[in-house]
C-alpha cells in the first residue's frame, strides 16, 4: 500500500511517515523544498508550489490513500496577512490536489484529513462529539469550517472523505507543550484566567497512530482526535509543574495580559474545547496515552 502525505516533514506529519513504515505502507510525500526530495523506495518526495499552483502529478502514482496535514501553524502572530495564510494553506492546497487528481484521472479511495476541535464554539459546560452542528464564530472557528468544506470536495472525485479534529498536541520537540512549560521550568509557571478552561489534548504517538489506524480501516465521515480524558488548563500546568519538580507560586495569568503579548492569537490559551473520544473508541483504537500524567511523564520526564 502506498499513501501520499502533504506535511509529512512537519511534527505530526514525520510521526506518521515513521508508523507508516512500521506498519510496511510506503509513503509519497510533497514539499516546497526541492532540498528535501528522497527517492527511497519506500519515501519519496515530490516537489510542489501551491502558491503558484505547481505540482508533480506523478506523486499520485499507484496511491490509494492520501493523509492530508497541510497548513500554516496557527501558533504565530495573527497579522491579516498571516490569517490568510493560515487560511489558504488549508484551502487552496486541497483544490490543488482535487484539480490534479481530476486532470490525470487518478483513482483515489479515501482521503484522510487533519481538522481542528477549534470549529467548537468556547464552553465551560458543554460536552463535544461529532454530531455538534454548532460552530464557533472565533477566526479558527470559520478556518476550521472553511477547511472542512474544501475537504468535502475530494467526494465529488469518488474519494472517501475522513476528518479527524484535532486537539493540543503533546509532543518533545515541538507544539504547543515546550511553550507551556518554560515558563513552569524557570519557576514562572501559571495557569491562565480561571484556569478553568478545557483542554482536549492528545500525545502525537497516539495522534499520529490515529491517522494510519483511520487508513486502514477505512474510515469515513468526523472523527474527534483527542485523548479519553480532557482536563482543565489549571489541571495542566500542575501536572506539568509535579513532573517537572517545580513550584507554583505565581497568580493565574490575566487575559488582558496574554493578549498584550500575543494579540488576538491569545484566544488559544483561553478557549474551552471539551470534545468526546467516543466515537474513535468505538471504532476498535486504542489509546496508549489515556490520562495526562503518563503521557507528561513520557514527554517531560
Amino acid at each position: 500500500m502506498t499513501v501520499l502525505i502533504t506535511g509529512a516533514t512537519g511534527l505530526i506529519g514525520q510521526e506518521i511517515v515513521k508508523q507508516c513504515h512500521a506498519k510496511g505502507i510506503a509513503v509519497h510525500y510533497l514539499t516546497t523544498s526541492k532540498s528535501k526530495l528522497s527517492t527511497k523506495e519506500n519515501y519519496k518526495g515530490f516537489y510542489w508550489n501551491p502558491n503558484t499552483n505547481k505540482i508533480d502529478p506523478k506523486c499520485f502514482e499507484n496511491v490509494t490513500a492520501i493523509i492530508n496535514m497541510v497548513g500554516a501553524s496557527i501558533s504565530k502572530r495573527w497579522t491579516d496577512s498571516y490569517k490568510k495564510a493560515i487560511l489558504e494553506s488549508r484551502t487552496k492546497t486541497a483544490q490543488l490536489l482535487q484539480d490534479t487528481i481530476k486532470k490525470y484521472n487518478y483513482k483515489i479511495n479515501l482521503v484522510v484529513s487533519a481538522s481542528a476541535i477549534g470549529i467548537y464554539p468556547t464552553s465551560l459546560t458543554k460536552y463535544y462529539q461529532e454530531t455538534n452542528t454548532e460552530i464557533s464564530e472565533s477566526f479558527l472557528g470559520n478556518v476550521v469550517d472553511k477547511w472542512e468544506t474544501a475537504v468535502d470536495g475530494f467526494k465529488a472525485l469518488g474519494c472517501k472523505v475522513a476528518k479527524i479534529r484535532i486537539g493540543l498536541v503533546l509532543a518533545k520537540d515541538g507544539g504547543a507543550l515546550p511553550e507551556i512549560v518554560k515558563p513552569i521550568k524557570f519557576g514562572a509557571g501559571a495557569a491562565f484566567g480561571s484556569g478553568k478552561q478545557w483542554q482536549s489534548w492528545i500525545h502525537v504517538k497516539d495522534l499520529a497512530s490515529l491517522f494510519v489506524y483511520a487508513v486502514q480501516n477505512n474510515f469515513e465521515g468526523i472523527y474527534n482526535g483527542i485523548a479519553p480524558n480532557p482536563v482543565t488548563n489549571e489541571e495542566l500546568t500542575k501536572a506539568a509543574a509535579k513532573v517537572l519538580h517545580r513550584p507554583l507560586i505565581l497568580p493565574n495569568i490575566p487575559k488582558f495580559a496574554m493578549k498584550l503579548v500575543l494579540g488576538e492569537m491569545h484566544i488559544l490559551l483561553f478557549e474551552s474545547q471539551r470534545v468526546s473520544s467516543q466515537k474513535v473508541e468505538s471504532e476498535g483504537f486504542n489509546f496508549t496515552y489515556v490520562n495526562l500524567r503518563p503521557a507528561l511523564d513520557d514527554l517531560l520526564g
